[in-house]
């Protein structure tokens, strides 16, 4: 059995995003594979070293501010379960609470977590649109899509982008990356929500889960022919 650990979902959910969650989930369950997931809000104990899945999702500075603190307090134990390969999803507000901190246009700086090395300061542009990423899974480069709407502009220092910028503008639409990849963790401004849009990106986060755990890693096909051709059709509109 497979554990989910969904963070703060009453707080860090803009544009759907707990349908990655939904997604994950799902895709497991339709080959047998059992899941439990826990939502785990401010104050709630958790152990991020029993869990298999984490994730993560977006919210506006309000937001933020209210579950900083809360996630500070949890930040050793986040990072000690990083590093033994907890994998990690994060999204737009997430991403940015694992780097090391988010400056308002106001000047005001909100303290990041420090988990990868990297820092994001609002931008007086917003970034929106539909985006195609080419990333790198299993020795794999594979196109994925999404729809990123942020003013925080994210600048990686040793920390790798989680793939290179085909359409859209990423991280800050300058230098070409988008979202940041360390060990099993994967962040990135895709909403729309990422998952359900890219089931070959789900399966690889589901196969990285169960190494994790021990289990098996061979995925049963699915039939992923609906989400292979609405996939299609944004590549081609985004890059024809």
């Amino acid at each position: 059995m497979l554990q989910i650990c969904h963070l703060y979902p009453d707080l860090l959910n803009l544009y759907g995003d707990r349908g990655n969650v939904i997604a994950f989930t799902r895709r497991c369950r339709w080959r047998g594979l059992e899941v439990t997931v826990r939502p785990v809000n401010l104050g709630e104990k958790v152990d991020f070293k029993e869990m298999d899945f984490l994730f993560l999702g977006g919210g506006s500075d309000r937001e933020q501010n209210l579950m900083a603190e809360d996630l500070m307090e949890r930040a050793g134990s986040l990072q000690a379960a990083v590093e033994d390969g907890l994998v990690v999803l994060a999204i737009c507000g997430g991403y940015q609470l694992l780097g090391r901190y988010y400056r308002t246009l106001e000047g005001r700086t909100i303290p990041g977590l420090g988990l990868l090395d990297f820092y994001t300061e609002a931008g007086r542009k917003r970034l929106i649109g539909n985006v195609a990423v080419e990333v790198e899974l299993a020795g794999e480069k594979v196109r994925i899509v999404g729809f990123e709407n942020h003013s925080g502009q994210t600048v990686l220092g040793s920390t790798a982008p989680l793939g290179r910028v085909l359409a859209g503008n990423g991280n800050n639409g300058r230098d070409g990356g988008e979202g940041a990849r360390y060990k099993n963790t994967f962040c990135s401004y895709l909403h729309g929500p990422l998952l359900p849009k890219n089931p070959r990106l789900t399966d690889h986060l589901i196969r990285l889960a169960m190494q994790r755990r021990g289990l098996p890693g061979g995925l049963a096909p699915l039939d992923d022919a609906l989400e292979q051709a609405a996939g299609d059709v944004m590549l081609h509109r985004l890059l024809r």
